[in-house]
């Protein structure tokens, strides 16, 4: 039973998924200001009803 959790315990210490998290963020934040910046400038050049 020890045995058991201890490799439990060991195979949880080294999940590295090799994604960064902060990578992930950066990438997500810069996509949604560039749609952001795109619906502004589009809407500049439409007249208002």
């Amino acid at each position: 039973m020890f045995l058991l959790l201890a490799s439990a315990e060991a195979a949880e210490h080294h999940r590295d998924i090799g994604i960064n998290p902060y990578g992930v963020g950066a990438i997500a934040i810069s996509i949604l200001t560039v749609l952001m910046l795109a619906l502004l400038s589009f809407g500049k050049g439409r007249e208002h009803s």
